[in-house]
């Protein structure tokens, strides 16, 4: 038997990651305008605001800091992604 034959599975199971790893762009986006609405409730002090408003502007600020953090990551990916490939054109073919 060879290792060919052999079908090696990972017991342990992949990590899937945090929620957020696979939103894009327009899920980040989304993710701040939720945040915003969420600080925006607890300012009106509507239904459902925690007594201690201090722990309700953390939790939106958490939501805003997530959604800025992927939309900034995916920026500076797309840059990056957009320099290499201007760079690759530059280079002279056949050295």
């Amino acid at each position: 038997m060879t290792d060919k034959d052999i079908e090696q599975t990972d017991e342990r199971g992949a990590d899937p990651g945090p929620w957020w790893a696979d939103l894009g762009t327009w899920g980040a986006v989304a993710l701040i305008a939720v945040g915003a609405l969420a600080a925006a409730w607890v300012y009106l002090r509507l239904p459902g605001t925690p007594e201690e408003l201090a722990a309700g502007y953390y939790q939106a600020a958490r939501i805003i800091a997530i959604g800025s953090v992927i939309v900034g990551c995916t920026l500076l990916g797309r840059r990056r992604d957009r320099t290499a490939a201007a760079e690759e054109t530059k280079e002279p073919e056949g050295a």
